[in-house]
């Protein structure tokens, strides 16, 4: 089968013909790909940024927001079958530590994250996951048209959905960022608050579709932008600032829009924030960290998907075209989310 796998750091990958994948456990499914999210993720993967945290062997298959069929499963499955259409929790998890008792499968202490870890990922015709990882959806559904939730929209969905008690009536969040994850995260702020959703982007295109997800304000993130938010809110900030950006001085952005008693919430990643410990007891502030959602936000998430409340705005690349998809990527070309097809998905 044809595979996008990195053989070198800060290099582009290669697409190799490898053997395709089998099962070596009965709770294994393979799972036959409909479409692989690119992710910025896998850009910071390129430049070797996960090399040290997660270890993996060289080459490996990168990819890691996939959706599907299901093409084989072994003994123990019993949640889906061949054919079934479905899309991957990113990290399968073990079921049995504390942090999957209490519904926090992402923090398993025995989970893997394939095309991140030592474990081929989607970027393929074929990958191997597990069926605790398998989110079924209606047999309509096309899988490269919702992949990208597979981490991109947990992501996003996970942050909105632990900042509901504090997004009531009256209240204001920042969405910083309309790409990839924001252009979500802005669906899931209008499908489930009441909050006044206000969108921060240095594009204009991506500001006017945003006001089409449901903003209630834009701002271009043109220098002037901290005081601008801060004009939209009586000059105290917001009550929550999403930052899907956090690097090149979007993080201290997100923090200085952020009101007295405030949270802000970091989802993207990449710069430092540096702030002053007198800044955070004497304004109350809360920095809330964020790495992709549960199994139930993905569950949860495809609810609202299917009922057509949250959409994924997607560029398709046929799958040899991988570098192509990454190089548009990285040089901000990519409108919503760039989507890998295999031939004959």
């Amino acid at each position: 089968m044809k595979a996008v796998r990195v053989h070198e750091y800060h290099r582009d990958p290669q697409i190799d013909d490898i053997a395709q994948p089998k099962l070596s456990g009965p709770l294994d499914v393979i799972v036959k790909v409909g479409g692989a999210g690119v992710c910025r993720t896998d850009l910071h993967i390129l430049e070797g940024q996960w090399a040290e945290a997660m270890a993996p062997e060289l080459p490996y298959v990168i990819g890691h927001e996939n959706a599907g069929w299901v093409h084989e499963v072994g003994d123990g499955v019993t949640n889906v079958a061949p054919g079934d259409t479905v899309i991957l929790h990113p990290q399968p998890s073990c079921g049995l530590c504390q942090a999957c008792r209490a519904g926090n499968d992402m923090h398993c202490s025995g989970g893997f994250f394939p095309g991140l870890s030592n474990n081929d990922g989607g970027m393929a015709e074929y990958m191997r996951t597990t069926a605790r990882a398998c989110v079924k959806l209606d047999p309509t559904t096309q899988p490269a048209e919702v992949a990208a939730l597979a981490d991109a929209g947990i992501t996003a969905y996970h942050a909105v959905r632990k900042a509901l008690p504090l997004l009531y009536p009256g209240t204001t969040a920042v969405v910083q960022g309309a790409g990839g994850l924001g252009h979500i995260g802005i669906q899931c702020l209008a499908a489930m608050t009441a909050t006044r959703i206000v969108v921060v982007d240095r594009k204009s295109e991506a500001l006017a579709l945003a006001e089409d997800l449901g903003a209630d304000e834009t701002v271009l993130a043109d220098g002037d932008h901290v005081e601008a938010v801060k004009d939209l809110t009586g000059g105290v900030g917001a009550t929550v600032v999403f930052d899907f950006v956090a690097e090149q001085g979007a993080e201290m952005d997100g923090w200085n829009m952020t009101a007295p008693d405030g949270s802000h919430y970091v989802i993207g990643y990449g710069g430092q924030l540096s702030i002053p410990t007198l800044d955070v007891i004497s304004t109350e502030r809360n920095v809330v960290g964020n790495i992709v959602g549960t199994y139930n936000d993905l569950a949860e998430l495809m609810v609202l998907a299917q009922a057509g409340k949250v959409t994924l705005h997607t560029q398709q690349y046929p799958l040899d075209q991988a570098v192509d998809a990454l190089h548009d990527l990285d040089a901000g070309k990519v409108r919503g989310r760039a989507i890998l097809v295999p031939e004959g998905a």
